[in-house]
């Protein structure tokens, strides 16, 4: 007998107003059993909508890795072979390129340790995460540097500098899925009516919470409230890989005071890993929500991943501006979240 399947609830939030690399409004959707996330993600898109140019959003960069581990007898010839791999980058691009209709080689760095040489592979997969072509890409480089180099030995065809669903420092710095920043101007009067804060109390809790306290806590290129929530409810909601809001909610938010008061507010998501093809992607229910978001049209490779990139670091926004703006203030988070719980509860 099958076991029933409770779904995770989803509610529609928004919409958000967008501009930058994604124009107009969007509703977007979010699974979750936190259901205060959504009333505090709803203030974030009310806010966008009374905001000229909205949630402003740009895609910095895109990419997936694969970093292959290879063994050399000594450090030195580990150095050797990484130069001769580097200089002939334009033959692996082409071994990419001849295997795969999207998959495109962009860049290869390498570490030596020890007699190990690790050989990190980075390509843009069109509108898929790309985890398993770049996988399928580094097996075919992998084949092709044993071949040129008989004195190297298979490691693996992951050494975990990639780095794949691990808080690392690698993939802030060189790139690991789609680079994304949401920003957001905010008119002095629409932070006290809005958010019942000012801009000079946000930002200073940015600094003390966000930046200090994240800096005593070991924090590794992080520096959030909690991205991590808008994620899963979002990978949740549209089929992506939930175990990947482990470096996707690597992220720093930034604030500053501009004018008379007015607020400055960003969200900067560098390692974003989502697709809107691929495993699950095609399940009825996925299908019918990138469908919704606008993530189905026929259109250049990699421009559906980059919208819906762009629509959760947005939705990052909304909800992390909101908690910010609460917890300037003594006793509202805990009042707002027993009062929306217990509400839910009631209605059940």
């Amino acid at each position: 007998m099958a076991a029933d399947v409770t779904p995770v609830p989803t509610r529609w939030v928004g919409p958000l107003r967008l501009s930058g690399d994604v124009t107009g409004e969007q509703k977007v959707p979010l699974a979750t059993y936190e259901t205060p996330l959504w009333p505090s993600v709803g203030r974030g898109a009310r806010l966008s909508r009374l905001v000229d140019d909205g949630i402003r959003v740009t895609v910095v960069d895109e990419r997936m890795t694969r970093s292959s581990l290879f063994i050399a007898q000594t450090a030195a010839d580990a150095a050797a072979a990484a130069r001769a791999i580097a200089a002939r980058f334009d033959e692996l691009a082409a071994t990419v390129s001849a295997r795969s209709r999207h998959a495109r080689l962009i860049d290869v760095h390498t570490e030596i340790v020890g007699n190990l040489l690790f050989v990190r592979f980075a390509l843009t997969t069109g509108d898929a995460s790309g985890h398993n072509m770049a996988t399928l890409a580094a097996e075919a480089l992998m084949e092709l540097v044993l071949a040129w180099h008989p004195e190297l030995d298979y490691g693996s065809i992951s050494g975990n500098y990639c780095s794949d669903k691990k808080a690392t420092a690698v993939n802030g710095i060189l790139g690991r899925g789609r680079n994304v920043v949401a920003e957001i101007l905010v008119p002095e009067h629409l932070v006290h009516d809005q958010l019942r804060s000012t801009a000079a109390r946000i930002v200073d809790l940015n600094v003390r919470k966000n930046l200090v306290g994240s800096t005593i806590a070991g924090a590794l290129r992080s520096a959030n409230a909690h991205y991590a929530n808008m994620l899963l409810a979002f990978y949740l909601a549209t089929g992506q890989d939930a175990a990947n809001i482990v470096e996707g909610s690597q992220g720093i938010s930034y604030a500053e005071v501009r004018g008379d008061g007015d607020l400055y507010f960003s969200c900067t998501l560098p390692n974003l890993i989502v697709g809107t093809v691929g495993n699950g992607k095609d399940l009825p229910f996925v299908d019918a929500v990138l469908e919704q978001l606008g993530c189905r049209a026929e259109t250049e490779p990699g421009a559906n991943a980059r919208r819906l990139a762009a629509l959760i670091a947005a939705t990052v926004l909304c909800g992390e501006l909101s908690l910010l703006a609460a917890q300037t203030n003594q006793g509202e988070l805990m009042t707002s979240h027993l009062l929306l719980e217990r509400r839910t509860a009631a209605g059940r």
